[in-house]
Parts: structure tokens; sequence; C-alpha cells
């Protein structure tokens, strides 16, 4: 047993959709989320940077005591998830990845999108799947511009966030793709504009909060550090950006329960 708290990391906003899966699966657990802010959206910093930004951040995360670490961000773990595990053994770190397997095994007309940042579109775990799960799947790869941001402005539900999401989910189902990825934790929270602009037509979507939940309650299992039964857990949100930016997480994190 350890009650000490599960670490979840992300640029900004967009890794409180991991956050709600854990708080859900797992309502014994303490959880610190931090939304870096400051430099959001990472989507096309260079590597390095990302990997800079990461390595502070896990950092900043062990030193408070966490006992795990989930990098609820697709860029920065593309960027750097080997070298966060290189750089802390003492901790499990969990990263993510596209669901590109579940989409490739779901798919009925062998077209799947996969909507993204360029650095996620970029990463080798992204490209090792793809070429081990994608034999005869044609994958349209698709960056989500300006979505990020507006996970971030609060504007899910503006005209204009509508028309960015149209403009990329259109030409994917267009060309006969039945399955969306959601490739960016921050997609996540644009999932009713993404079903309104799909309608009626046969198109799964989905994303990769789920399968990380169930990789941090195996690991909790493997390490033996769940929290006991019946243990008041605490949550926490911190941010490099200012508190209006923390504010705005949590209220942001209490409002997708």
């Amino acid at each position: 047993m350890n009650n000490n708290p599960i670490g979840v990391y992300d640029s900004g906003f967009g890794g409180l959709s991991v956050w709600r899966e854990l708080h859900r699966a797992l309502p014994d657990e303490s959880l610190i989320y931090l939304g870096d802010g400051k430099n959001c959206p990472y989507g096309s910093l260079p590597a390095a940077q990302i990997r800079s930004l990461a390595e502070a951040a896990v950092r900043d995360l062990v030193q408070r005591g966490c006992k795990m670490v989930v990098v609820a961000c697709n860029t920065a773990t593309a960027a750097a998830i080997s070298h966060l595990r290189e750089r802390f053994p003492e901790i499990p770190i969990v990263g993510l990845e596209p669901a590109v397997k579940p989409a490739c095994r779901m798919t009925k007309s062998r077209i799947v999108g996969v909507i993204a940042t360029e650095r996620s579109l970029q990463g080798e775990k992204f490209l090792t799947t793809l070429a081990r799960y994608g034999e005869g799947v044609e994958v349209i790869k698709a960056v989500g511009r300006g979505w990020v941001e507006a996970v971030e402005n609060n504007d899910e539900q503006n005209v204009r966030t509508e028309q960015l999401i149209r403009e990329v989910v259109e030409p994917i189902i267009e060309r006969g793709a039945d399955v969306i990825v959601l490739g960016c934790t921050h997609y996540p929270f644009l999932r009713n504009v993404i079903e309104r602009v799909i309608g009626n037509r046969e198109v799964a979507v989905i994303d990769s909060g789920e399968a990380v939940e169930k990789r941090v309650e195996s690991l909790l299992d493997e390490y033996g550090i769940r929290a006991s039964a019946g243990c008041e857990p605490r949550m926490e949100f911190i941010t490099y950006a200012d508190e209006e930016y923390r504010n705005r997480l949590e209220r942001k994190a209490m409002n997708s329960l």
C-alpha cells in the first residue's frame, strides 16, 4: 500500500480528460495534476525543448512525492517518454499514444483517421504501432489546428471551433473512414462537437483515456502501491502559468466529472 499521490502531467488542460478517467476509476487515489500552461501548446515545439519541459515537470511531481507519473500528453509522450523513464527509474511512468491498434481492429471500411499534433504524428511509437497494426488499413493523418487553443480558451462550443473541426473531420469521412482516433488529450473535450459534425454517419470516435486508466491500475498492482481502501484522497492542481490559469484548471476538472 502507498497513499502517496499519482502525478498527471500535460501541456495544459488536455490531460484533464485522463485525470477524469483516473478519478472515476480509482476513487481512493490522490492526484496531483500539473498543467504547464506557460508553454502550451507543445504540438509544434522542437523535440529537445519538449524533452526539457517534460523532464522539469516530472521532476517537480517526483519531488512532491508522486509514486507514479502519467504523462497525459501525446506530444510529450512522443518526444520524451524514453528519456523520462531513463531519468526517473525509481517510479513507473505511463505515456500515451494514439489508439491506432484498436482503431485498425475496429474498422470495417479499412480506412481510419488519426487526428493529432504534428509532433505526435512524427513520434517513433506512433509510427511503430502503425507499421505493426496498420497493414491493409489506410490511415489518414491530420493535425487538429486550433483545437488545443479552443480547449485552453474554453471555446469548445464556439462557432469558429466547429468550423475548425469540420475542416478536418469532413475530408476524413469523405475518404471513407469509419473510425476516427483522437490522438491528443485535449481533443476529447471537443467530442460533442465532433459527433455533431459526423451526424448520423456511421463513424466511431475513440481516444486513449480508458486504456491509460487500465494501464495505471495494472501498474499499481504490479508495484504494490495502491492507496489503502477508504483512504481520504486529495486533489491538487498546479501550473507554471498564473493563479487565474490554475483556477481555470481546477474548474474545468470539477466540471468534467
